[in-house]
């Protein structure tokens, strides 16, 4: 498939909203005029497809058709097929020739591939965090696990797969090092996609205790201890995907989260 080495680098603009702002509203179609103030409407439909995506609206396979998004987004095709370039390079999206764009669909030697990848990632990145953590850090990671509890006794599944996005996110984050961060938010998006692909429907992406377990290492200063379960939580994710494939039936707009036009 089209997925791209781990080492490109998403757009810096894209990848400092996904991360730090998980829990944002998704943009919003307008009736702007085709071409118009191209720039912010490149930022627009990717940050759609892309937040489509780490919020499992967006499994992979799904069709991306370019008359569809430039009526969503009232945009021409040189703006959609740009921003669709970009996301194939970003290993989002596969532009098939002659068919048009798909969401990427990871085979099973690029989900062992990313996986690890995002281990050694993230293992850097929680270290760095709780050498940098702050009270005040730290107050809004109990709030993530709060909303992801009540998320979780609500049975709110696209809630529930945002938020284990961001739980992940928001820890790059703490690390404050933007580089890493910037490669970790690519990382999350591509399991995103595996997890839309494999993994059994009626799973939680993460679960909410090892989360808990995790912010308590940290809270305590305890690298080590941090490091080892949030290894173990990783892990636990990749052996939970199997390779039955989930589809859905929902329009292009609805997995946008915009409205049909």
């Amino acid at each position: 498939m089209g997925i791209v080495s781990l080492t490109d680098a998403m757009s810096t603009k894209a990848a400092r909203k996904a991360a730090a702002g998980a829990e944002e509203p998704l943009p919003q179609a307008t009736s702007a005029a085709p071409d118009a103030d191209a720039p912010d409407a490149d930022t627009r439909i990717y940050q759609a497809i892309f937040d489509g995506v780490l919020n499992h609206r967006l499994t992979p396979g799904t069709k991306l058709p370019e008359p569809e998004l430039c009526t969503l987004f009232g945009v021409g095709r040189a703006v959609v097929r740009r921003v669709l370039e970009k996301l194939a390079h970003d290993g989002i999206v596969a532009l098939r020739p002659n068919k048009g764009a798909v969401i990427a669909e990871p085979t099973p030697e690029e989900t062992s591939q990313i996986f690890e990848a995002r281990r050694a990632m993230e293992r850097v990145l929680v270290e760095l965090a709780v050498e940098r953590v702050t009270p005040d850090d730290l107050r809004e990671l109990r709030r993530q696990l709060a909303d992801e509890h009540d998320a979780m006794h609500r049975f709110d599944q696209p809630s529930w797969a945002r938020l284990a996005s961001g739980f992940h996110l928001r820890i790059a984050a703490l690390a404050r090092n933007p580089v890493l961060q910037r490669y970790l938010t690519e990382l999350v998006s591509r399991c995103s996609l595996i997890v839309g692909l494999y993994e059994p429907p009626g799973h939680a992406p993460c679960e909410h205790d090892e989360h808990a377990a995790i912010v308590a290492c940290i809270e305590a200063r305890d690298a080590v201890g941090a490091v080892a379960l949030m290894e173990a939580h990783l892990r636990e994710l990749e052996q939970r995907i199997e390779t039955s494939r989930m589809q859905g039936e929902k329009s292009l707009a609805q997995m946008l989260g915009l409205p049909q036009r």
